[in-house]
């Protein structure tokens, strides 16, 4: 795999993982919250990796 493609994947990661966090938030419930906080962590380290 080149470069191009692993850095377009890991930018479809990031934006996978912060639509789930911005839907998990909307809800109450405690596996939302854990879920929320999972992908936020997610799309920060595709965020570092971007950098």
């Amino acid at each position: 795999m080149d470069s191009d493609m692993a850095r377009k994947m890991v930018e479809i990661c990031k934006e996978a993982c912060e639509k789930c966090a911005q839907e998990c938030e909307q809800h109450d419930h405690q596996h939302c919250k854990d879920c929320a906080e999972a992908c936020r962590k997610c799309a920060d380290a595709c965020a570092a990796y971007l950098s």
